[in-house]
């Protein structure tokens, strides 16, 4: 990661902790809500500039900017705050640039927000990432796009996956029918740009929806700029009006709580305490449920108004559908293999399509350290037995390395090969692990 203070080693070795820590953590910003901020306040320029207060600085949100520059947006980092400033746009149209070359990595969430954005400009764009971005399913998007009207959105080679090639004169609007099995973020694009359109879009979902909280999360945060979603109550159908966005000086961002469910798990695994200032049951964040499968586990939280806390506890095993809390199926993989019997993770098929296929990859990782594992179409059951060190392959994977390093606070001798994938969301997860031994 560009300019980041952190920097790891090719293959990092993690110590088990000599006895059950007890800590207070921060985690950096959310990921999530910091990239569809930096999306929504863009598109909102035109009516004054806007301050983005404790936002994450990573390799996802760090690609978002550099896009939304090439894009002609006004875009500051203040890192040391920190804080991102977008500026106020000048220009007639809501997207100042007409041709942009954009390359993503391997950040889904920039990729699919900034297909749907550039649809409402006036031009030509493409949009290119590393070699797994050109893995990941896009065509469902590029459909619900054409069916608003835009001039062109297609795949450039692959078809279904990227690059991606969008020509537009603007976005007329209409209604657009999308699959919701494959990624939320289909759906959160659409939803964000959907009232910049000339008409207004209804959005009808076809079929199950995976990772509902983020499409939820992704209403929240359009309303905190002014911007109102209708959806039925089965959430099949959004309805949301060609509208102005408010002016909005500032909006703050929540600590990460997919980050803050790793220290969570270290409680777990290791039975002692850990809390994360910042987040409540009131979060932005579904993720902050999975505190409640570790309950679910044995463990004890604890709720306040403005922080955290778990405390690990003998831990049993559970069956659980995560769907909802998909991010982190891996967290939950390793926590389970201390268990006192088998886990099952069900209805999260929709993982094999992210950065690696990611119950392929637990699967084969897991086995490696010598946890049983069955693998199935939309999960996996974990079986505790003796543990052994162990290389573990991260796929270039943020949440792979820092799930089965977790394990390392257990079991000697695991090594997380290329630990610096990290930076993709937290880049400081090793230093705070290493902060649960002080």
């Amino acid at each position: 990661m560009s300019g980041s203070r952190f920097s790891y080693p090719e293959a990092l070795e993690i110590k088990p902790v000599a006895r059950p820590p007890s800590a207070t953590l921060r985690v950096p910003g959310s990921k999530s809500i910091t990239n569809r901020a930096l999306v929504l306040a863009a598109l909102s320029s035109s009516r004054g500039a806007c301050e983005l207060r404790g936002v994450l600085r990573s390799e996802d949100t760090e690609v978002m900017i550099a896009c939304l520059r090439d894009l002609g947006f006004e875009v500051t980092p203040y890192w040391a705050e920190p804080a991102v400033r977008v500026g106020y746009n000048e220009h007639s149209e809501i997207i100042p640039a007409s041709d942009a070359d954009l390359f993503v990595a391997n950040s889904g969430t920039t990729m699919r927000f900034l297909t749907a954005l550039v649809s409402l400009g006036h031009g030509r764009y493409r949009l290119d990432g590393v070699a797994r971005m050109r893995e990941r399913p896009i065509e469902d998007l590029l459909i619900a796009l054409r069916q608003l009207g835009v001039r062109e959105a297609t795949t450039e080679t692959r078809h279904g996956f990227p690059p991606v090639i969008v020509k537009a004169s603007g976005l007329p609007g209409g209604t657009a029918r999308i699959k919701g099995d494959v990624s939320s973020q289909f759906l959160s694009a659409l939803l964000m740009v959907a009232p910049f359109t000339l008409d207004g879009v209804i959005i009808e979902v076809d079929g199950p929806l995976v990772s509902w909280p983020y499409v939820a999360m992704t209403e929240q945060v359009m309303q905190q700029f002014g911007l109102d979603v209708a959806s039925d109550r089965d959430e099949s159908r959004f309805q949301v009006a060609s509208q102005s966005p408010c002016a909005v000086a500032s909006f703050a961002v929540e600590p990460d709580a997919s980050a803050a469910g790793y220290l969570f798990g270290a409680a777990a695994v290791t039975q002692g305490e850990v809390t994360v200032p910042g987040l409540s049951e009131r979060s932005l964040q579904g993720d902050v449920r999975f505190a409640n499968v570790l309950e679910g586990m044995g463990c004890r939280v604890s709720w306040g108004a403005s922080e955290m806390t778990v405390q690990g506890r003998p831990l049993s095993g559970i069956e659980v559908d995560m769907n909802d809390i998909s991010d982190c199926v891996m967290t939950l993989a390793a926590v389970a293999c201390f268990a006192d019997g088998p886990s099952t993770i069900r209805n999260v098929g929709h993982i094999r399509h992210k950065e690696t296929d990611r119950l392929r990859a637990l699967a084969t990782e897991l086995r490696r350290v010598g946890a049983g594992v069955e693998e199935r179409d939309d999960g996996l059951t974990i079986t505790p037995r003796p543990l052994r060190g162990a290389r573990i392959e991260t796929y270039n994977d943020h949440r792979m390395a820092m799930s089965m390093a977790l394990i390392g606070l257990r079991v000697p001798g695991m090594v997380i090969d290329n630990p610096g994938c990290v930076a993709k969301t937290y880049p400081g997860f090793f230093e705070d692990l290493e902060r649960l031994r002080a």
